[in-house]
């Protein structure tokens, strides 16, 4: 029998998969390296519920659960800071569920039950422990800290009155607040049309060098204008985009 592929370039497979892992890395994760981590744990996690899959025959409600989570982890993992913990955190939970079920049933040995509820617990774990991006946005500078920078103006007979100056100063101070409320106002509309609604210490977990009593007034303001909704009070109240 002759080797047809004698003299033929072979393929490194390898180089593709390191190819392949960089740009994941850059695009997807953002080179996050501690969310490339858990994505390869929630890839190796649905593995292995593909492994024991089979041993779901005899009942088709559970094995088709085993199956859909399986699919979703690896989804879930890839899901844009935000939202992948709450969405790869319901997924884990689910499985629990259906693991402590197989236990029970008898459907999967327990050596098996416990070796994919560690590598579950496990997931969680670094989950729990992962810290989303954080926005630093900082406070507006208010007119005392300005007039500390401007330099002192020396006033020539016939200058401008003392009262022209301090407009002058007045508006400065206007001008970098304008581009520091745009920028909090496009944050907190960014972060709730992600999250679906949000409450201001939600906020101030993600945006963070302002107050919440800052974010607050620019909440109140977005209302105003018609851009944000507000639904209960005091401590159950909750921001939706209008």
């Amino acid at each position: 029998m002759t080797d047809t592929n004698r003299g033929m370039p072979q393929r490194d497979t390898s180089s593709d998969d390191i190819v392949l892992y960089k740009s994941i890395f850059i695009n997807v994760f953002d080179k996050d390296i501690r969310r490339v981590f858990m994505y390869k744990k929630a890839e190796r996690l649905a593995n292995a519920l593909g492994l024991v899959s089979p041993a779901f025959r005899d009942s088709v409600s559970l094995k088709g659960q085993i199956d859909a989570i399986a699919v979703a982890l690896t989804t879930a993992a890839a899901a844009p800071p935000l939202t992948f913990r709450d969405a790869l955190s319901r997924e884990l939970l689910a499985l629990s569920s259906v693991l402590s079920m197989a236990r029970s049933g008898g459907l999967l040995s327990p050596m098996n039950v416990d070796l994919i509820a560690t590598e579950t617990r496990s997931l969680l774990r670094e989950i729990a422990l992962y810290e989303e991006p954080q926005l630093s946005l900082r406070e507006a500078p208010t007119l005392a800290a300005l007039s500390k920078r401007v330099p002192p103006t020396r006033q020539t007979p016939g200058a401008d009155a003392p009262g022209v100056l301090q407009g002058t100063k007045r508006l400065q101070s206007r001008e970098p607040n304008k581009g520091h409320i745009k920028d909090r106002h496009q944050a907190i509309l960014s972060l709730i049309a992600q999250k679906g609604s949000a409450t201001i210490k939600d906020l101030s977990t993600i945006i963070r060098g302002v107050s919440e009593k800052t974010i607050q007034r620019e909440l109140q303001s977005l209302i105003e204008s018609g851009e944000v909704r507000k639904r209960g009070e005091r401590r159950w109240t909750s921001y939706s985009l209008a």
